[in-house]
C-alpha cells in the first residue's frame, strides 16, 4: 500500500493521491510492513512518532520524500509579533500551551559527562535559519559581547534570554538581532523535541529517504542515559536513513543510541556516589541481561546524508548503533557555538560501536571528526576525508577536549582498524587505547595522549579504567580489563609534519596537569618512543612460565608497537624503535586541500616527486594479526580476513604497493 502525504491539501483525506494526509503522522498510523509513504514537498511542523515497524528487511516501511530535499520536516515555529523592547533588542511573548508537556525554554541542557558553566536550555532562536547565542541574563541582551571561543565570533553578538510570566503562563524571549527587524525576518523556535522518532523501542525495519530534517529542541546524549536525538531507531533495528539533510538539532542529530534504562538514568550526576565508569559498566552489563543482542538492536545503514550545525554530535549511539554501516555521508560544523561542553562531542560520537564500519565520508568543521569510545571492537573506519576538525586559528581554545582532532579512540581494547583515510587536520588521532592498527593513511596532524587519558585522575587511590571487551562479532561480555596502550600497529603510512600552531603551544604548556605532555604536536609515531617492539616484548617473558614468587609488572607494562613500510616528511618522526622508516630530510613535500567552484574537494601536492617504490609490504589480515585482549583479528564483520589490496579510490594496489591511501598519485586529485 502507498499512501500520500501533501501539507498543502485543503484537509486531510485518506491517503490516496487525490486526497492525500495532510501529516506524515496521519499515514504513519495507518502504515503497516511493506507499505510506502511518500511525502509531497511542503513544509511539515509535526513530531512524527512511528507506531508501527518493517518485519524484516524485504518488508520495511518506507518514508520517503517524492522530491528529494522538498519535504521538509521540522520541529520549529515561526514566532509571531516581537515588540521592540530597547536598542536592538526585541520581545516576543510565546504563550505556554503550544509546548505542550514539554517545554524547551524551561528545560536546561544537562545529563553525565556535559561540563558547561553557563547555564543553557534546549530551545533555540534562530535568524534565517541561523542559531543564535544564549545567555543567562537581559542585560548581557541588551549589551552583548563577542564570544570568543565560537568558531564563528562574529555572530555571537545574536544575543537571547528567556524567562516565565507566571502569570500570564508565557515563556518570554528579549532576543537582539544586531539591527534587523525580527517582523520582517524569518525568526523561529523549536517547540518539539524530536522530528522523526519512536516513543516506542523495537519499531524496526523503517526506511527514511530524502528529507530535510531540522530544528529540534534535543536533550543531551551520554551513554549512561536515553540518548535523544531528532531522528532515530530508539533501540531497534535495520533503519536505513539516506539522502536526507538533517540540522540544527539542539544536541544530536541522529541517535543510534540507547534505550531508559531503569536505575540507571544520568546516574553519575544525580546520585552521584557511584563513578561515571561504574555506572557506564553497569549500563553495558543491564543492556545484555535485558536482550542487547544482534538479533534485537542495531545493523543500521546511514549513508549519503548532509548532517550540519547540531550542538552536540551529528551522530551518537552507545549499543543501539553495532554492527551498522555509516557511508558516504558529509557531516560539518558540529559544535561550533561551543556553548555546550562536555566528553560527548563531535562529529560522530559513539560508543561501543562493535563491527561498525565508517566508510567514504566527509568530516570536517567539527569539534572532532569520530569519537570511539568504549568497545570499538572490529570497528573499521576507511577511506574517510577528515579536515578542519580542530579549533580554527584565532578561535581561543576552551577546553582540552574542544581542541579537537580527526579521530579520537577511548579505552577500547580494539581491533580497531584505520586505513586508506586522509587524516589532515592538526592533530590526527587522540589515542587513548590499544589494539590499534593505521595502515595506508595520509596523517597530516599529530597523535595525542598517547599513554594517557585511560584513568579518572585520582591522586591518592588507583582509578584505572575499566572496560569491556567482547566474544568476536557479538555483544556478549568476554571480560573486562584496563588499558595498558600499545598493541599498535603502524603500516604503509606518510607522515607530513605540517607548522606547529603557536597557539596550541601555550595551551599545551598551560594545561599539562599531569606533567606527561598529553598535547603534543608532532607528526610521527614519536609519542610511542620506548615502547617495544614485537621481539623486544616478547624477550620480557623468556624464561619466565608462569612461577610464584616472580615480580610480575611484565603484565601491566606497554604492548608492543609494530611497525612497517611508513614515510616522514617534514620533519615528522617515527619512535625510537622504530625499524624500516623513511624519514626523507631532503623534500619538502606540499600538502593543500581546496574546494573547487563545483563543490569537490581536491587534494594538490607534490608527494609524487619524494616517494620511493618498492618500500611497502602487502599488508593484510595475517600481518596484523589480533588484538591482545580480545583476541580477535583484524577482519570484515563476517569474520573473512581483509588484504588492503584496494586504495581510497577502489583502485587496486598491485604487487608492489605504495606507501598511503593512493594507488598512484597525482598531482591533482578530486577526494571528494
Amino acid at each position: 500500500m502507498e499512501y500520500f502525504v501533501s501539507s498543502t491539501a485543503l484537509r486531510s483525506g485518506d491517503g490516496s493521491r487525490n486526497h492525500p494526509f495532510r501529516t506524515i503522522g496521519e499515514a504513519a498510523a495507518c502504515a503497516v510492513p511493506g507499505d510506502v509513504i511518500s511525502v509531497l514537498p511542503g513544509v511539515y511542523r509535526e513530531e512524527v512518532d512511528p507506531a508501527v515497524g518493517g518485519t524484516d528487511d524485504r518488508h520495511r516501511i518506507t518514508y520517503r520524500s517524492l522530491e528529494k530535499g522538498k519535504a521538509i520536516i521540522t520541529g520549529a515555529e515561526k514566532t509571531g509579533r516581537w515588540e521592540h523592547y530597547e536598542g536592538d533588542t526585541y520581545l516576543a511573548h510565546i504563550s505556554n500551551g503550544v509546548f505542550g508537556d514539554y517545554n524547551p525554554y524551561t528545560t536546561p541542557v544537562k545529563g553525565d559527562w556535559y561540563f558547561a558553566t553557563q547555564p543553557v536550555h534546549t530551545g533555540e532562536l534562530y535568524l534565517n535559519g541561523k542559531a543564535m547565542y544564549e545567555v543567562p541574563s537581559l542585560d548581557e541582551v541588551l549589551h552583548p559581547v563577542f564570544y570568543e571561543e565560537s568558531w564563528d565570533v562574529p555572530f555571537t553578538k545574536h544575543k537571547w534570554y528567556t524567562c516565565q510570566d507566571g502569570q500570564k503562563d508565557e515563556t518570554l524571549i528579549y532576543a537582539n538581532f544586531q539591527g534587523a527587524d525580527p517582523n520582517k525576518e524569518n525568526v523561529e523556535i523549536n517547540v518539539r523535541r524530536r522530528c522523526f522518532f519512536p516513543s516506542k523501542e523495537g519499531i524496526s525495519y523503517i526506511t527514511l529517504s530524502g528529507f530535510v530534517i531540522r530544528q529540534a529542541a534535543t536533550q543531551w546524549a551520554p551513554p549512561t542515559a536515553f540518548q535523544d536525538g531528532m531522528v532515530g531507531p530508539h533501540w531497534s533495528k535495520g533503519w536505513i536513513i539516506e539522502d536526507c539533510e538533517i540540522s540544527d538539532s539542539r544536541c544530536s542529530g541522529i541517535s543510534l543510541g540507547k534505550y531508559l534504562q531503569k536505575g540507571n538514568e544520568n546516574k553519575w550526576s544525580t546520585w552521584f556516589f557511584k563513578d561515571g565508569t561504574q555506572t557506564q559498566r553497569d549500563c553495558v552489563c543491564q543492556a545484555q541481561r535485558e536482550g542487547w543482542s544482534r538479533e534485537t538492536v542495531g545493523s543500521h545503514v546511514v549513508r549519503r546524508c548532509n548532517i550540519h550545525d547540531c550542538g552536540q554530535t551529528g551522530i551518537v549511539g552507545h549499543l543501539g548503533g553495532v554492527f551498522s554501516l555509516i557511508e558516504d555521508n558529509e557531516i560539518h560544523h558540529i559544535n561550533n557555538k561551543q556553548d555546550l561542553t562536555g566528553a560527548e562531542i563531535g562529529g560522530i560520537k559513539m560508543h561501543a560501536a562493535i563491527d561498525v564500519t565508517y566508510r567514504r565520508n566527509h568530516i570536517h568543521h567539527c569539534t572532532r571528526g569520530i569519537w570511539l569510545d568504549w568497545e570499538a571492537q572490529g570497528t573499521r573506519v576507511t577511506q574517510n576525508l577528515f579536515h578542519d576538525n580542530t579549533t580554527p586559528e584565532g578561535t581561543r581554545i576552551g577546553t582540552g577536549l574542544s581542541l579537537g582532532e580527526d579521530l579520537f579512540i577511548e579505552v577500547s581494547h580494539g581491533p580497531t582498524l584505520v586505513d586508506n583515510n586522509l587524516l589532515l587536520s592538526d592533530c590526527a588521532a587522540r589515542i587513548s587505547a590499544q589494539g590499534i592498527a593505521f595502515v595506508h593513511n595520509l596523517i597530516c596532524g599529530s597523535f595525542t595522549w598517547v599513554g594517557g587519558g585511560t584513568d579518572n585522575g585520582g591522586k591518592k587511590f588507583p582509578t584505572n579504567r575499566y572496560t569491556p571487551y567482547h566474544v568476536p562479532h557479538g555483544t556478549d561480555v568476554a571480560g573486562f580489563m584496563t588499558i595498558l596502550h600499545g598493541d599498535a600497529r603502524f603500516y604503509n603510512n606518510i607522515f607530513v609534519q605540517r607548522p606547529i600552531r603557536k597557539d596550541y603551544i601555550a595551551y599545551a604548556e598551560e594545561h599539562d596537569v599531569y606533567g606527561r605532555n598529553e598535547y603534543q604536536f608532532v607528526c610521527g609515531t614519536k609519542p610511542y618512543d620506548d615502547y617495544p617492539d614485537l621481539e623486544m616484548y616478547k624477550e620480557t617473558f623468556a624464561g619466565y612460565h608462569g612461577q610464584d614468587g616472580v615480580c610480575r609488572d611484565f603484565y601491566y607494562d606497554h604492548l608492543p608497537v609494530m611497525t612497517s613500510g611508513n614515510l616522514y616528511f617534514n620533519g615528522a618522526q617515527p619512535f625510537n624503535h622504530e625499524s624500516g622508516a623513511i624519514v626523507d630530510r631532503e623534500h619538502q613535500v606540499h600538502i593543500e586541500l581546496l574546494e573547487s567552484e563545483q563543490g569537490q574537494m581536491v587534494l594538490r601536492t607534490d608527494l609524487m616527486r619524494a616517494l620511493p617504490t618498492g618500500t611497502c609490504p602487502v599488508v593484510s589480515t595475517d600481518t596484523l594479526g589480533m588484538a591482545f585482549e580480545p583476541e580477535q583479528r583484524f577482519e570484515e564483520p563476517d569474520g573473512k580476513p581483509i588484504v588492503f589490496n584496494l586504495d581510497y579510490f577502489d583502485h587496486p594496489r598491485g604487487i608492489e604497493p605504495a606507501a598511503g591511501p593512493f594507488a598512484e598519485i597525482q598531482d591533482e586529485m578530486i577526494v571528494f
